[in-house]
Formats: structure tokens, sequence, C-alpha cells
């Protein structure tokens, strides 16, 4: 279906898909793609940093959904209903093996048969063995050593969200390290209401990088892709180094009124 490059196996940031849907959809924006995940048609996944990082299949669910508002006109409801249930080949289905990190979750009805009981746990053993850095549910609430009131707060604030497999809940690296901090930053009684100040943060952050970073991507040169990527990685450096800078200074401050 695809008639833009699609690199497989690839997790690519908001700034990455965007550079990849320009040409064919020149008037998509980053707040365009935000608002379809925020309307519940796509679910990129997320960096420890609070980063969304979309696989091939979320970058050719996002241009199904684009060609369908700009060829149909379709309004969202009904685009919903065809990505719930689409059987025609306007959407293509990539195969959903463990060794991508997916596995074909089985349908409500389906998931009440017998023969379809222990698909659930044969799920989760197939992604421990393909991706060493999954964890079940119970896994990354033993790993962290917190109760699943607290997982519960950090998911609710939107820090974590975990993939279903097999109707399982999973957790990958970043996860379990975003999760892992937030909790910390609970048990030393900061208001769970506040962690998603710490989200919003990043994503802002990630934004004010996107303007420098998308503009080179837009080239059409060889190099474009990667000079972009390298640049995102020394502003991501130089913004963490601020950021601690500044916080440093400030508890600096609080310790000389001390």
């Amino acid at each position: 279906m695809s008639d833009g490059p699609v690199t497989h196996g690839a997790q690519l940031s908001i700034g990455e898909v965007l550079g990849l849907l320009l040409d064919e959809f020149p008037d998509v924006t980053i707040s365009k793609i935000r608002f379809l995940e925020s309307q519940g048609l796509i679910e990129p996944e997320r960096t420890a940093s609070g980063y969304r990082k979309f696989s091939d299949s979320e970058v050719e669910r996002l241009r199904f959904i684009l060609r369908e508002q700009r060829e149909h006109y379709l309004p969202l409801k009904v685009i919903r209903s065809r990505l719930a249930g689409d059987t025609s080949n306007d959407l293509e289905r990539p195969e959903l093996t463990p060794a991508h990190g997916l596995i074909e979750v089985p349908s409500a009805a389906a998931a009440g048969h017998p023969s379809a009981r222990g698909r659930g746990a044969r799920a989760v053993a197939a992604v421990r063995e393909d991706a060493s850095g999954s964890w079940s549910r119970e896994d990354l609430l033993s790993a962290l050593g917190v109760s699943a009131a607290v997982l519960q707060q950090i998911r609710a604030a939107g820090l974590v969200a975990p993939r279903m497999v097999g109707g399982v809940e999973i957790y990958d690296d970043s996860a379990r390290a975003v999760a892992a901090a937030a909790a910390r930053l609970l048990e030393l009684g900061i208001d769970a209401r506040h962690l998603k100040g710490f989200r919003h943060s990043a994503e802002r952050e990630m934004t004010l990088y996107e303007q420098r970073v998308v503009p080179i991507m837009r080239q059409r040169n060889a190099g474009g892709r990667g000079d972009a990527l390298d640049l995102l990685s020394r502003l991501e450096r130089a913004g963490s180094a601020l950021r601690d800078a500044l916080v440093a200074a400030s508890v600096k401050q609080h310790r000389d009124r001390a």
C-alpha cells in the first residue's frame, strides 16, 4: 500500500514520521498527528523521556487515515470503525510476529473459547523470548517494588502506556525506567497530579527540537536524515545538561538560604 519509504523494524520519532509523510501529505503537521493520537486512532509507544515512537504499522495506519480524510472526506468516527474492521486492500496489515514485538490479540469473542485461553500466556512467553526488554505487569510491579495502585497513578498521569499482548499488559524497558523514576517521586511525597507536568515539559522540549530537526529532514539529499538524527541527539544531550544545571542552581539557592 505504502508509496513512501518506511524502514522496516524502525521505531520513528514524531518528527521522522512527519518527514516521511510530507511528500504525500504536505499539509500534515505534528499537531495533526498528536490530535489523531488524542482521538485514539493511533497509539505510538513512549520512550523513557516521554517521546512518541512509531512502528511501521503505525506509520501505515497514519497514511490510511490521512488518505481517507483527503480522498473521501470521511469523519474520524467512520475512519475509526473502518480501522477496527477493515478487510479491504486499502489498509495494509503487516504480519504480526514476536520478532517485531507485535502479536495478534484475540478478539473478545475468541478469547472466551477454551482453545484460546492459553494464548495469552504463550504470547507473553514469546515476547519474553524475543524481546528481553519486555515486562509483564506483575514482573514490573515486582521489579519496582510498588503496588498496583502506584502503577495506576503513573499510568493515569500519562507517563507510561503498556501494549496489550494476548490480553496481558506488556511494558518495555523505557516504560520501566519512567515508572521507576516516577515511583521514586511519589515515594518522596510528590503528588501524583504533578507528574503530568514532567511529561508536558518533555513534550514542549521535544517540540522545540523538532523545529530545528524537521526542516533538515525535508531536504532532498542522502545525508539529510542522518544529519537530522545526529542533531537531535546533540540537542537532547544539550537540553539534558541545561535542565540538570538549572535544577542544581535552584537547589543551591535553597541550600544557601538554609
